[in-house]
């Protein structure tokens, strides 16, 4: 019997399987008030698998809650898709300090610069030949009129340092003017939607 209306405190700490793979472990979920939005589950993956199916292997990724297929007998849970589907959502993340994000999981979230400063709020992701490069961000009024920046800005996945999971926030590495100068925000900014 499938049930994909499993409650993340259900979840939380059971191991996860392909057929008989195991994948990792599950570790929670993404803090969002609008829980409609969460549709991803975070996962600790063994390293041997992050080795096999990530370009880049990563020790937390997003599991998508649409694969979870039900709770075995024994605890585990287990997947409705094959590992060649995992690898192909793992693809479609973004890469922040060693840890994979599903996009859904970097919507709505807050970006403040290394010094607290609130730039603004993702509001959609841009992709460059099936790769996101960067994170749109819809502007506050203040830094608008700061930095004279307009409503809409991408910033570059390359600039961002780490997420505070409690708090739903995305931490630029250094300042916002800082990164204004670089030259990976200024050709992002200056590239024609694919």
């Amino acid at each position: 019997m499938k049930n994909t209306d499993y409650d993340i405190q259900e979840l939380l700490q059971r191991d996860v399987y392909v057929n008989d793979t195991k994948v990792g472990t599950i570790v929670g979920e993404r803090h969002h008030p609008n829980e409609a939005r969460v549709k991803s589950m975070r996962i600790q993956v063994l390293p041997d698998v992050a080795d096999e199916y990530m370009r880049k292997p990563a020790e937390l990724a997003p599991l998508p809650k649409e694969l979870v297929h039900s709770i075995r007998g024994d605890g585990t849970v287990k997947l409705s898709k094959s590992m060649r589907e995992l690898q192909r959502r793992w693809r479609n993340t973004v890469r922040i300090d060693e840890k994979l994000y599903a996009p859904d999981e970097m919507l709505d979230r807050a970006v403040l610069d290394n010094q607290g400063e609130e730039i603004g709020v993702i509001t959609g992701l841009f992709r460059v030949k099936r790769t996101y490069k960067g994170v749109i961000v819809t502007t506050r009024m203040r830094m608008q009129m700061e930095f004279g920046v307009d409503e809409q800005i991408r910033i570059p996945i390359t600039a961002l340092a780490r997420t505070r999971e409690r708090l739903d926030e995305v931490v630029l590495s250094r300042t916002f003017e800082k990164v204004m100068q670089l030259p990976s925000y200024i050709t992002i900014n200056s590239m024609e939607e694919e």
